[in-house]
């Protein structure tokens, strides 16, 4: 199955480097292209793309305006892609609020093109782009300079098994679900089973934003996810 892509950057020398790339993979087709987040928001309306690469900052309306339009639209929308966040900065305040707003992940511009190719595919399937070590380096420090309001989160994490909270803890950390089945000796499938509850229980959209909720809650302490 094609995975449908759009590229939104404000650079059009950006835009057409990723398209080039993106387009030579047999898997990937590149559909529309933006200069702005409003364009953005537009082109992805009339594509119904997989996956939105979204620049951060940008004229008109910025990134992160951009994924919140797309991912919590203020009327129904049947269409919601995965929004993947560019940006060019080590640590930048706009990529954690966009994955407060449900961007499925974000990866720096200067990263190796095999890993744009695999952070599509990766956004794609459903998962969240986490693996990174700078990523779970990114995700600690914004946790830790940006906590949001915690909302009775003990009395949610109270809804989770024993293991389901073992398992929320080690997807904060940074493990992929295979680390996960190796570290608590268990069926990658189960790991699986167990994540999709922790997200059903926990009204989470997906992996980012349970990462998110474990910082928020006091299950994981900022600092501890690197491992």
């Amino acid at each position: 199955m094609t995975i449908r892509v759009i590229i939104v950057d404000d650079q059009a020398m950006v835009r057409a480097g990723f398209a080039a790339l993106l387009s030579a993979q047999s898997d990937i087709d590149v559909v529309g292209e933006a200069p702005d987040g409003r364009k953005g928001v537009e082109v992805s309306r009339t594509t119904h793309p997989d996956v939105v690469l979204m620049d951060v900052r940008m004229p008109e309306m910025d990134g992160l305006a951009a994924a919140r339009e797309l991912l919590n639209p203020p009327t129904a929308v049947v269409h919601r892609p995965k929004v993947l966040m560019l940006t060019t900065f080590d640590v930048d305040d706009y990529v954690y609020e966009a994955l407060r707003a449900g961007a499925s992940g974000f990866l720096l511009k200067d990263a190796p093109p095999a890993d744009l190719i695999a952070a599509v595919r990766i956004v794609a399937a459903g998962e969240a782009l986490l693996a990174p070590s700078v990523t779970r380096r990114l995700i600690a420090d914004f946790a830790a300079q940006r906590p949001a309001p915690r909302r009775d989160p003990s009395l949610r994490l109270n809804g989770l098994t024993p293991r389901e909270t073992e398992v929320l803890e080690l997807i904060a950390r940074g493990l992929s679900n295979q680390e996960i089945a190796g570290h608590l000796v268990l069926a990658e499938q189960t790991v699986k089973t167990h994540i999709g509850r922790v997200l059903a229980k926990l009204d989470l959209r997906d992996r980012a934003q349970a990462v998110i909720f474990a910082y928020e809650s006091g299950l994981v302490r900022p600092g501890e996810a690197a491992g």
